[in-house]
């Protein structure tokens, strides 16, 4: 007997109700990004807080520094492994294989994530800060990925994961040359962190994705953004719960938002399949 879930992709399509939106509408992500583009072109540089590297966090445990900002980390790690377990054996079905690309390479963005993470954090300075960055720029370029499959089913997205994955990269390697020159400039990582928050929901809106997925992908962009007001008020979340730093709740909302992520595909694929 067909789910609900059965019944609202059959008549919508994976991508939703099958009504075509109007083509300005279509052609908001591109006015949005190339927007973006500008935007960040007339601002200027974007300079790193002078002084970023100095975490509220100073526990130790074992012997190790910072000890809770460092094992905060390993929430990613179980994301990613529990995300690969899942939906690996299930990369070529229909519902999935338009965003795979993306959303593999969001996964091992994840799993890297929670090891230069803690590298970082062992001892933060931006010699390090390199290795928590790349996996971060990773994660989100293939998560831009995924969701535009996902929403557009008919597309072959290998290569636009390769393409964002180099782009992830260089939006890093312009922050260390940058850095390096004495005007460091994070204008190129700052969009791929930003455009997600946008060019997601506009995607589900257009191609009518369905409910769930909107509701969880709208509930994992809310956690980031809280985790994202964790970090700029490390110190002060530190001052004032005194048993843990707002890095550290950082780490612990943004694994979460990365498990809604998961656990909406890994839910949906499995409704796909009965």
């Amino acid at each position: 007997m067909a789910t609900s879930f059965d019944l609202e992709t059959t008549s919508q399509g994976q991508g939703g109700t099958g009504q075509s939106a109007a083509p300005w509408i279509r052609l908001a992500p591109t006015a949005v990004t190339v927007g973006a583009i500008l935007l960040m072109v007339m601002h200027g540089r974007i300079a790193q807080p002078a002084h970023y590297n100095e975490f509220a966090d100073q526990s130790a445990v074992l012997g190790i520094p910072h000890a809770a900002d460092v094992l905060s980390n390993a929430g990613f790690a179980l994301v990613a492994i529990w995300g690969w377990l899942k939906l690996w054996p299930r990369r070529t079905d229909a519902s999935l294989r338009a965003g795979w690309p993306g959303y593999g390479m969001f996964l091992a963005g994840l799993l890297l994530t929670a090891f230069g993470s803690a590298f970082y954090h062992l001892a933060p300075d931006n010699g390090r800060l390199v290795w928590d960055r790349l996996p971060i720029a990773l994660a989100c370029a293939g998560l831009l990925v995924g969701v535009r499959g996902d929403t557009q089913p008919g597309l072959r997205t290998g290569m636009e994961a390769f393409v964002m994955g180099l782009f992830a990269v260089a939006s890093v390697a312009w922050w260390v040359i940058t850095a390096r020159s004495g005007a460091d400039d994070l204008r190129p990582y700052l969009l791929l962190q930003g455009l997600p928050l946008v060019l997601i929901p506009l995607w589900q809106a257009i191609h009518r994705a369905p409910r769930a997925d909107r509701i969880a992908f709208a509930a994992a962009m809310l956690l980031y953004v809280l985790a994202k007001l964790a970090e700029v008020l490390d110190h002060e979340i530190a001052i004032a719960l005194g048993f843990v730093s707002g890095h550290t709740l950082k780490h612990l909302i943004a694994t979460t938002a990365t498990a809604v992520v998961v656990w909406s595909l890994i839910r949906r694929n499995a409704l796909r399949s009965q």
